[in-house]
């Protein structure tokens, strides 16, 4: 073989030889940026648009996948009382990707400044935060979400939150399209309502039924008239104040009602009801009697 000038090796013959063009430094950057999502939910409670929403309780990537594509604004995705983890939680967010116009709100355990960390740099953009007595821990929930100096949030450089380093600028834009929802579920925190709706960066105040049912000593039994009296109130308190009022119910005569007096975002059901409800109804239509 003869010695050229090119340190090249031979090619056999018959060999296709690709060449490749060089990338420059801004076309790579424009192939791999990636701009920050928009939070649509966020955007609608500030245009006071009413969301309509859908509790999920079933620990499963595909359930939320089916969810996710029935139409609903959003969806809570819910770890407090659901047997979901984080690695879990990432595959739901993951599944919801294919359905853009819904949102997924998650529910912390906790109003935890790690948990809500590690959250947030899972992709989280929109949270529930649950049992905020005062406006002290409804302060403490926005500054988990915010980096210093207005809050505590640490810096992760390339979390998926940041699309692998991939968004320009997350770090500086990212509260931005972070909506904060706190649940109040107690007499106590019902005292506390505009002190809580007049902190900067809570977006939206969620009444929850079922805990201040218990609160008020009336344990299961959401529809009793001193509950739906409280119920009322409030969601007319939070809206006055200039907040967005939300709530949960089955009841779609109640739900009707409760957009009616000013809720921005009401969830009409939830997951495991709809499927246990829907399959008893079901065998009911086709077993026999006795």
């Amino acid at each position: 073989m003869r010695r050229g000038k090119s340190s090249a090796a031979a090619l056999p013959e018959g060999a296709i030889q690709f060449k490749f063009a060089p990338v420059r430094g801004a076309d790579r950057q424009k192939r791999t940026s990636v701009d920050l999502p928009v939070n649509r939910f966020k955007r609608a409670l500030l245009a006071g648009t009413p969301q309509i929403g859908l509790w999920n309780s079933l620990p499963s990537p595909v359930v939320v996948e089916v969810i996710a594509g029935s139409g609903f604004d959003w969806i809570l995705l819910d770890t407090e009382h659901a047997q979901t983890d984080l690695p879990l939680l990432l595959s739901q967010l993951q599944s919801m990707m294919e359905n853009p116009g819904t949102t997924a709100i998650v529910r912390p355990p906790w109003n935890d400044t790690v948990v809500i960390k590690r959250y947030l740099d899972a992709g989280v953009q929109s949270f529930l935060i649950p049992y905020v007595q005062n406006q002290q821990e409804a302060v403490a929930a926005v500054r988990a979400t915010r980096y210093p100096p207005q809050g505590v949030r640490g810096f992760a450089g390339t979390s998926r939150a940041t699309r692998f380093g991939r968004i320009k600028d997350y770090h500086a834009r990212a509260a931005q399209e972070i909506c904060v929802l706190v649940q109040v579920e107690t007499q106590e925190a019902l005292e506390h309502v505009e002190a809580i709706a007049a902190v900067e960066g809570v977006d939206g105040i969620f009444v929850g039924p079922g805990d201040l049912s218990a609160s008020m000593g009336h344990l299961g039994n959401a529809g009793h008239p001193e509950v739906r009296k409280a119920l009322d109130d409030t969601l007319r308190r939070i809206r006055k104040a200039g907040k967005a009022p939300g709530i949960i119910t089955n009841d779609e005569a109640l739900a009707r009602h409760y957009l009616e007096i000013g809720a921005l975002f009401v969830a009409v059901g939830a997951d495991v009801g709809v499927l246990a409800r829907g399959t008893e109804a079901l065998a009911a239509r086709f077993k026999t009697a006795g």
